[in-house]
């Protein structure tokens, strides 16, 4: 359900965000996995063949399959903390690439 609220999200993004534009995306995906008992990463990344940039769409995709994820979640514990959205890694559009150093 998350991976597809992130996926679905994406596709929104500038209804969501304001003076985002609409782009067409040919790629989104959202992959969730177990860190340790208490963490889980989810990572997302979008596409489009246009000349833009679409870290804004891979971020919503992200931050919606979280606030997903703690909506399912919130019956057994209300405590969890969603944390840490940031972009790891981008290329193209007018800025160039960019990519995070951990």
């Amino acid at each position: 359900m998350a991976r597809i609220a992130g996926i679905m999200a994406a596709k929104k993004t500038a209804e969501l965000i304001p003076l985002c534009h609409p782009i067409p995306l040919t790629k989104v995906s959202v992959d969730i996995s177990v860190e340790n008992d208490t963490t889980i990463r989810i990572e997302a990344s979008a596409e489009t063949t246009g000349q833009t940039g679409v870290e804004m769409e891979a971020l919503v995709a992200a931050s919606t399959a979280a606030l997903t994820l703690y909506d399912m979640a919130k019956a057994i514990d209300r405590a969890i903390i969603v944390t840490d959205i940031c972009l790891l890694e981008k290329s193209g559009g007018k800025s160039g690439d960019f990519v995070r150093t951990l």
